[in-house]
């Protein structure tokens, strides 16, 4: 009898995946980032001080603080990312690229977590995963290929969209339906807007399987495993196109996130999911007309 994934000890499922993802951009890093070319003459000793840097503390506090908003709604990690960085000057190219290197790991474990309580509905993963990849490397590729700067304000405007659909959401404007169709075009749209805004994937997909009736645990857990898969593959692009274009953006998403996991993980019980949503929304909108202000005046 062949082994089936989803009957193998948690801990099993959690040390191969991680070592798959680090032999993975390993190779990736190894093949295309130029360390000299970032660094000049690059040691360990740099890198410690590039860590101590204010820099370094403002991108944890940004993942401390998308972490918390994930932890707490289920989604918004990328977008609320995102809608940061690109409001501190980092262009979106280095924002989608960063933001989804940290989500790797970040969706990794949120992935494992719903397949060990049962959460994934294969076959709705099995239609959104493979256009969501399509999507996502298609954007990633066209992100790594055009003009930062051409590129920046249509981010701003697309993350205004997502902060208004997060509000609609909250107040449950978005109105319940007995069928899913095209769930393969969802998919492919939500890969895309992903990997272009830097995030969007469960705003996108998650909000819409739940306004069309979707049972949400099997909504937010088949959503929340293909994400990896979308993360890694939108990633990959960029490592291969760009390399590792910041590691200390990179590094600060993650620890932020990895802080911020268990104390977010309290607040999703304190916390009204309805109030705090419409805040990530206006947050969200409100730093993208910033993005727009700065970008033209």
């Amino acid at each position: 009898m062949k082994p089936d994934l989803y009957s193998l000890p948690p801990f099993i499922k959690w040390l191969v995946l991680t070592l798959v993802c680090l032999l993975f951009f390993t190779l990736l890093i190894m093949l295309f980032h130029d360390f000299r070319k970032v660094y000049g003459e690059w040691s360990f000793h740099i890198a410690f001080a590039n860590l101590m840097e204010k820099e370094f503390l403002k991108f944890l506090l940004i993942g401390f603080l998308a972490q918390v908003i994930d932890g707490a709604l289920g989604m918004a990690y990328g977008v609320s990312a995102a809608s940061f960085l690109m409001s501190f000057g980092v262009p979106p190219a280095i924002t989608s690229a960063c933001v989804h290197l940290a989500e790797v790991f970040t969706t990794g474990v949120s992935g494992l977590s719903h397949i060990r309580f049962g959460n994934i509905h294969r076959d709705l993963f099995k239609k959104l995963v493979i256009p969501g990849v399509a999507g996502a490397i298609t954007g990633a590729y066209l992100l790594s290929s055009v003009d930062m700067k051409i590129i920046k304000p249509f981010v701003a405007i697309y993350l205004i969209f997502v902060g208004l659909l997060i509000i609609k959401k909250a107040y449950g404007i978005i109105k319940p339906e007995s069928e899913i169709k095209n769930m393969a075009l969802l998919g492919l749209a939500g890969g895309f807007i992903d990997s272009v805004g830097g995030g969007g994937w469960g705003p996108v997909v998650t909000s819409t399987l739940l306004g069309k009736g979707q049972h949400p645990r099997f909504a937010i857990g088949s959503v929340n495993l293909a994400e990896f898969f979308v993360a890694l593959s939108s990633s990959s692009v960029f490592t291969i196109f760009m390399g590792i274009p910041d590691w200390n953006v990179i590094l600060g998403l993650i620890a932020g996130g990895v802080i911020a996991a268990p104390f977010a993980a309290y607040l999703c019980k304190k916390i009204n999911p309805k109030k705090l949503m419409i805040v990530v929304g206006l947050v969200i909108i409100g730093l993208s007309i910033r993005t727009l202000y700065l970008f033209f005046w």
